[in-house]
């Protein structure tokens, strides 16, 4: 076989894997968009910081100046992507959006910021993981609208100052501590995102699924609810599986029970722990006794990567409790070994009193 033929077999061989990669198709993408809130009182949950936002975009209105700069953090899917887009309808101007991970060099930051039109608002996603030199050129167009743009090398460089119309910078971020310090410093407002409660994620659903013209009884939505973990992004995605469950299966009205059957379909359990999750609990109980257990270790177990069981499995198992991180390693809660249906083993016993547990290290 040529080296041609070699490649084109490969490239088919790998096209059925493009099918079913992470990144969500165009239909829901769409389906996404078209469920996020265009005004401020249709945003559910975040009272306070929907309150405070409101008299900032109230004063920038009646000032008849563009709003003071805006911090959005939080972890994924609470709505910082949503709440950019309202302040920019609100203040009925353009939304510029782009990324951290695009804005790599200074150069990339000085295009950007020089086509922004007076009163527009640029938003930027990840901000935190936007390179040193783009953050510097950041400081100077947040506080004067204006940037030094460097012409040459050595020597002979010159600086050429560029002024910038008046914007809004909107950030969002889900690792604030990593933002420096001056750049903190510079957004006029500040907010941090919280996770839902089962009851607004009720009101989200309901709004959703009227939109989606779904038939969902007070219990149906309250099982989806619960099982959302507390974020609208990952309540809304189980609503339309829950949808295709449904049609598939010829039911017009989801109640509870249709709802548990649905989501068991899709392995998403009572507490919203999904195959991951369980996965790592189930390794930690069955497999060590519920540990302590090195990071590299568990991962291993499960088949994913360290980043992948550290910053996707664990937060939402420790923060319901099911999980705890010690310095000897992760260890799982009594609650972890209830929601399994196992028997914690007893703690061994020498003459010198209670054993200290083994440690399973990497």
């Amino acid at each position: 076989m040529s080296e041609t033929e070699h490649h084109d077999a490969a490239a088919e061989q790998a096209a059925p894997r493009e099918l079913v990669n992470t990144a969500p198709a165009a239909e829901e993408k769409t389906m996404e968009a078209a469920l996020r809130p265009k005004a401020l009182e249709d945003f559910v949950g975040q009272s306070t910081v929907r309150g405070q936002l409101s008299l900032v975009l109230q004063s920038s209105a009646m000032r008849g100046a563009a709003a003071d700069h805006v911090l959005l953090s939080g972890p994924p899917g609470l709505g910082k992507t949503t709440l950019a887009m309202i302040i920019a309808a609100e203040m009925g101007a353009a939304l510029r959006i782009t990324s951290g991970p695009a804005i790599q060099h200074a150069g990339d930051l000085a295009a950007i910021l020089s086509s922004l039109t007076d009163g527009e608002v640029l938003f930027i996603d990840e901000i935190h993981r936007m390179s040193r030199p783009a953050e510097e050129m950041l400081y100077m167009a947040m506080e004067d609208f204006r940037v030094d743009i460097i012409v040459g090398k050595g020597a002979g460089a010159t600086s050429i100052p560029l002024e910038l119309p008046s914007f809004t910078l909107v950030g969002a971020t889900t690792r604030a501590g990593l933002l420096p310090g001056p750049l903190r410093d510079r957004f006029g407002f500040t907010a941090h995102l919280e996770f839902y409660s089962v009851d607004e994620l009720h009101q989200v659903l309901r709004r959703s699924a009227s939109m989606l013209n779904i038939s969902v009884t007070e219990d149906g939505f309250a099982e989806i609810a619960s099982r959302s973990r507390g974020t609208p992004r990952i309540s809304n995605r189980l609503l339309r599986r829950v949808r295709d469950w449904a049609l598939v299966h010829g039911i017009d009205q989801v109640d509870q029970q249709a709802a548990s059957e649905a989501l068991n379909t899709y392995e998403v359990d009572s507490l919203g722990l999904d195959r991951l999750d369980r996965a790592v609990l189930d390794a930690l109980c069955t497999k060590f006794r519920g540990g302590p257990v090195g990071l590299s270790t568990l991962a291993i177990l499960v088949g994913e990567e360290t980043e992948t069981v550290e910053s996707v499995a664990e937060p939402f198992l420790v923060r319901e409790g099911l999980l705890a991180r010690t310095p000897r390693g992760r260890i799982a809660t009594d609650a972890a070994w209830e929601h399994l249906g196992l028997e914690a083993p007893k703690p061994t016993t020498t003459d010198e009193g209670p054993a200290a547990p083994k440690l399973w290290d990497e």
